[in-house]
């Protein structure tokens, strides 16, 4: 377990996810850990998650507590988050900080001297199947990057990264679990129009999506030698991957992650 304690600027779902996420894996009490929140549905949300943890008033409680310090805000309640944070981080501080669209030299300009680190994770860390990507600020060591990544490392897997990559992580592993959703959703729908109830349908399609992963993930097959596998000639499979083909999800599913990207570059850029 580690010793150090966590705070978290806002408490909305990414870091009631994390929070949870790191105290399921046994990496930290409850304890250890302090949220800070102007909104009060948020803290007691996080708090009825995490009933041990800590409630700060402001987010320089935080700062000031805590020896890790992950900034958890929406891109747009950032500004006034790091405006309050300003001047009240020192070296002696590790911050994350899982904002998207704002820069390493951004956070920089307005935190000072703190180890910095970038990290875009998503929700399935809840369930300890994170899918995370990191990037490192000029300041930190081996010791905060043996740490971050035994942090998210705990829900998930967990990827070191170039910082210019980080906007296109945010279009693919940081959204894409929304875009699963709309597929498990999907396939569920067909289940019930041929007949299947809601929850038979919505079991069979999200286990047929996490088996399928799992396939991906255990055999390092290419995922295209194992759909050819499934695609018997004339059979069931082809003909429904035909339709898919010829309703172009393939390019949809692309242009998806594409256009999240974008976004978060758009976020960056004010």
């Amino acid at each position: 377990m580690l010793k150090q304690t966590i705070g978290f600027i806002g408490a909305g779902q990414m870091a009631r996810a994390m929070a949870r996420g790191f105290t399921t894996a046994g990496l930290l009490a409850e304890r250890q850990i302090v949220a800070a929140d102007p909104l009060a549905d948020a803290l007691a949300e996080f708090q009825r998650v995490l009933p041990d943890c800590s409630i700060a008033s402001d987010n320089t409680i935080v700062a000031r507590r805590c020896d890790i310090v992950v900034l958890a805000v929406k891109p747009q309640q950032a500004k006034a988050a790091l405006a309050e944070l300003h001047g009240a981080l020192g070296n002696e501080k590790l911050v994350i900080s899982i904002v998207t669209g704002i820069r390493l030299q951004s956070l920089a300009e307005v935190l000072g001297e703190c180890r910095l680190v970038r990290v875009m994770p998503n929700t399935p860390c809840l369930v300890g199947q994170s899918a995370s990507a990191y990037c490192l600020g000029p300041a930190t060591n081996k010791a905060d990057a043996e740490l971050v990544a035994q942090l998210f490392g705990s829900v998930g897997l967990a990827i070191q990264v170039e910082e210019k990559l980080l906007d296109a992580v945010t279009g693919l592993s940081g959204s894409g679990p929304a875009f699963v959703y709309l597929m498990i959703e999907a396939l569920a729908d067909g289940g019930v129009r041929l007949g299947l109830t809601r929850d038979v349908a919505l079991k069979l399609a999200a286990q047929t999506m996490k088996g399928a992963a799992q396939m991906v993930l255990s055999t390092g097959d290419h995922p295209g030698v194992l759909k050819d596998r499934v695609a018997s000639p004339g059979g069931t499979t082809i003909a429904g991957l035909h339709v898919l083909e010829n309703h172009g999800v393939r390019g949809a599913l692309i242009s998806a992650v594409e256009a999240a990207a974008r976004r978060a570059t758009e976020l960056a850029n004010g």
